[in-house]
């Protein structure tokens, strides 16, 4: 390849970070049983290749390269050992994970990896967290922004589950089959949460976050290939493609938001909606409601009556009702909130958002008041909030969509529109 155009060290080093990260950091792993330990020696290998892959060229196996670095920067003590002892024992070992995670029932070592961070024995609330992190290469900060809490709140809970495993020696072991579906419900909530952060990333302009919404659309259909009895992971798959499928209207030509009530169903993926319905369909044979089957119900029906031009307010209110007794998190609950707004019920959604804690630098409640508001009649009170939702909002599309009254046609909220 022309010197010209060959990809820099930099490059090669982010795409390896991107592609193997996970991989990387359970291998090394095994040999220390501490993540932070693994995570501090990858931070050195990949330093270490950012300085010497320019000057001596990118290696052949770069991955390669990155593990043997990282497993000497995690072993000073065996790394003294004699030189050739040392090669064929990291040679076997290498060998040994490196079949052990072929021959896992899971098809692909970043799912069978977020299924060994639901471990039973780490605390769940730090479970989808830490395989944002350890799996996905999300940082603490934006893991804290997906889940509504204080950077250093998620910064502790993920201190404590890595030490967790290190002091309780727990293994980095793939489950069995028959084990997989206990620790499910960790496994798509960690997906649900990479895709909700990359969602609003619609023009690619975060780097961090590029890819990860195709990263979770590919495990969320290998998941409900490989355990198509369980219907929340068909749920899932279903709420992620009724997403998906508006992608392309989302924006226009010049960056601008478009509402969902305002997009152009024609610009829709087609195959992605028709995935959806399918994968919906089947969940409902199993009579087993949950979260993601009732989100994904909701993004159907959001989806319907776009393009029949029909009202499903009441059906949408009933759906957020169902959906706040699955998973009462703020961002249902402010949504719900709307919902009853759009059909009538605009007093009691205006007390619904007024009774919720911790909202006051939570910008979707701002622009759900914005919205709420405006359907109770009080301008002023809609311009207030729109305002200081416009303020809290990084993209300036939302910012511009607040400032200019959009929020009179369509709220900007979580899981409540496009």
């Amino acid at each position: 390849m022309d010197a010209a155009r060959r990809p820099s060290a930099a490059l090669v080093a982010e795409r390896a970070a991107r592609a193997s990260y996970g991989r990387l950091l359970a291998l090394v792993s095994v040999r220390t049983r501490d993540i932070a330990a693994a995570e501090d020696a990858l931070a050195e290998a990949f330093a270490a290749a950012l300085a010497q892959w320019g000057d001596q060229g990118v290696p052949a196996n770069p991955e390669g390269w990155l593990l043997t670095v990282a497993r000497r920067a995690a072993g000073h003590q065996w790394a003294r050992a004699e030189t050739a002892s040392r090669a064929a024992d990291v040679l076997a070992l290498l060998t040994e994970e490196r079949e052990d995670f072929a021959a896992s029932p899971f098809g692909d070592e970043r799912l069978a990896l977020l299924f060994v961070c639901a471990h039973p024995a780490i605390d769940p609330d730090a479970q989808a967290p830490l395989m944002l992190q350890t799996v996905l290469g999300l940082d603490a900060s934006r893991i804290a922004a997906a889940f509504l809490v204080s950077g250093a709140t998620m910064g502790q809970r993920l201190v404590r589950a890595k030490r967790k495993i290190r002091d309780a020696g727990i293994a980095f072991a793939v489950p069995d089959r028959e084990d997989a579906p206990k620790r499910l419900d960790g496994v798509l909530s960690a997906i649900y949460a990479a895709y909700s952060t990359a969602w609003d990333d619609t023009l690619g302009a975060d780097s961090r976050r590029a890819g990860l919404r195709g990263e979770a659309l590919f495990l969320a259909r290998l998941i409900a290939e490989l355990m198509p009895d369980q219907p929340e992971a068909l749920g899932l798959l279903s709420l992620i493609c009724y997403c998906e499928a508006r992608q392309p209207a989302r924006r226009t030509a010049d960056g601008s938001f478009v509402p969902l009530h305002a997009q152009d169903p024609q610009l829709w993926s087609r195959d992605m909606v028709l995935e959806a319905e399918t994968a919906l369909r089947r969940a409902a044979t199993f009579a087993a409601p949950g979260r993601f089957q009732t989100e994904a119900a909701i993004q159907s029906l959001h989806a319907h009556q776009r393009m029949t031009g029909e009202r499903f307010t009441a059906p949408l209110a009933r759906l957020y009702d169902v959906l706040a007794g699955f998973a009462p998190t703020t961002g249902v609950m402010v949504a719900r909130a709307v919902a009853h707004a759009e059909n009538g019920a605009w007093d009691a959604a205006l007390g619904q958002l007024r009774a919720m804690d911790g909202t006051a630098g939570y910008q979707p409640w701002w622009a759900a008041l914005a919205r709420v508001s405006w359907l109770a009649g009080d301008t002023e009170g809609a311009a207030s909030a729109a305002a200081t939702a416009a303020g809290l909002s990084a993209d300036p599309a939302i910012r511009a969509f607040l400032l200019s009254g959009g929020y009179r046609f369509a709220a900007v909220g979580p899981e409540y529109n496009g």
